[in-house]
C-alpha cells in the first residue's frame, strides 16, 4: 500500500510538471508581453530620418498632400476602398506614423519599418488608372547586431522600392556583397545624440532607397523624425521637422490582427482598393521580383524569415544565428 502511494505521488508530480510547462508559442507570447516596451525603445533608437519627396503637379497629388505619410485608418475606419477619396477631404489631414515590427534571433534584431500613403499616383493624365492605385506601403528592414550596448549596432538596411529590394551597409561596418550586390552606403544624421540612417522616398510612387542614392529633387520635400508619442502633420511641403509616431504592427487590433478583415485586406496580404491598377502589399507580402526560389527567398520572407534574407544578401555578418528567439510573424493562431 505504501509502495502504491509513493508511485501515485511520483506520477502525479510528473503529470503536473508536464501540464504546466509552457509551449513554444506560449513562451513566445510571454516574451512578447514582457519585451514590448524594450522593442519599442529599440525600434525608436534605430528608426530612420525619413526624407519624403513631394510633387505639387497634377490634381491627383492634392498639392503635395498625397505624398505625406499617414495611417491606413487615417479616416477613422478600416475600409481601404475609400482612402483615395477620403484623403482629398480637407478636414482629414492624416498625421504621420511609421509602422514597425521586431524579430529577434540569438545574435541580431531585425526591425521592419513601413510607411503608408493613401495614394500611389501620377500627374500624367492619360496614365490615370493604369499607373495609379489606391493605398501604398513601402518600407525598410534594418539589421542590428547585438553587442554590449543596450540597443546593439545597426549594420545596414534593405529598402523596398515597389517590387525591388535595395541593400545598403552602414559606413562603419564590414558588410560586403553576398548573393546580392550591395547598392551603396547609408548616410547618417544625428538626432539628439542618436545617429540615424537617412532614408528617402520618391514622390508619387513612394519607393524607398538610401538618401545617398535618392535625394529629393528641388526644395519641396518633408523630413520626418521618429517619436514614440508624437504624430504630426506637415505645416507645408517644405517642413523639415515632422514627427512620425511609431506604431507596432502587432498592437491589439493592429495591422497584423486586421489581415483577415476583408474590408481592409485582400487575401490577408494586400490592401483592398477601389481604384487603379496595382496593389499595396503588407510587409508579409513584400517581394523582390529578381529573388529566386532557389535561394529560399520566398515572397514575404523579408518579414517571416529576415535572418535568411540578410544571410543571402550580405557577407561579413560575423557571428550570425538564424535561430529565432522572438518572431511574431511565425506564431500560429
Amino acid at each position: 500500500m505504501k509502495k502504491f502511494t509513493l508511485i501515485t505521488v511520483v506520477i502525479a508530480a510528473f503529470l503536473s510538471c508536464e501540464t504546466t510547462e509552457d509551449s513554444p508559442i506560449e513562451q513566445n507570447q510571454a516574451k512578447s508581453q514582457n519585451n514590448q516596451s524594450f522593442y519599442l525603445d529599440l525600434a525608436y533608437h534605430h528608426a530612420p530620418v525619413h526624407y519624403q519627396d513631394v510633387d505639387r503637379t497634377g490634381s491627383h497629388g492634392l498639392k503635395g498632400k498625397a505624398d505625406y505619410i499617414t495611417r491606413y485608418d487615417f479616416d477613422g475606419d478600416l475600409n481601404a476602398k475609400n482612402n483615395w477619396n477620403n484623403i482629398s477631404n480637407s478636414s482629414r489631414k492624416g498625421n504621420a506614423v511609421g509602422y514597425y515590427s521586431v524579430v529577434e534571433t540569438i545574435t541580431h534584431y531585425f526591425i521592419t519599418y513601413a510607411f503608408f500613403h493613401p495614394r500611389d499616383w501620377t500627374d500624367i493624365w492619360f496614365l490615370y488608372r493604369f499607373d495609379e492605385h489606391e493605398n501604398d506601403l513601402e518600407g525598410v528592414l534594418t539589421i542590428v547586431k547585438k553587442d554590449n550596448s543596450t540597443y546593439g549596432k545597426a549594420l545596414g538596411a534593405v529598402t523596398v522600392f515597389h517590387s525591388d529590394f535595395y541593400s545598403y551597409k552602414a559606413p562603419d561596418t564590414e558588410l560586403s556583397s553576398g548573393n546580392e550586390g550591395i547598392d551603396g552606403t547609408l548616410t547618417l544624421e544625428n538626432d539628439n545624440g542618436v545617429n540615424r540612417f537617412k532614408t528617402s522616398a520618391e514622390a508619387k510612387g513612394h519607393g524607398i532607397k538610401a538618401h545617398a542614392k535618392q535625394k529629393p529633387g528641388g526644395s519641396d520635400y518633408v523630413v520626418y523624425y521618429p517619436s514614440k508619442t508624437m504624430s504630426e502633420y506637415p505645416s507645408d511641403i517644405y517642413d523639415r521637422n515632422v514627427k512620425y509616431k511609431l506604431v507596432n504592427i502587432f498592437e491589439n487590433n493592429g495591422m497584423w490582427e486586421q489581415r483577415f478583415n476583408t474590408n481592409l485586406f485582400s487575401n490577408a496580404k494586400s490592401f483592398q482598393k477601389s481604384y487603379g491598377n496595382g496593389s499595396a502589399n503588407a510587409p508579409w507580402n513584400w517581394d523582390d521580383k529578381d529573388d529566386g526560389d532557389n535561394q529560399g527567398l520566398l515572397k514575404g520572407g523579408i518579414a517571416y524569415y529576415p535572418a535568411h534574407l540578410v544571410d543571402e544578401y550580405f557577407n561579413g555578418l560575423g557571428d550570425f544565428s538564424k535561430t529565432y528567439i522572438y518572431n511574431p510573424y511565425l506564431e500560429i493562431e
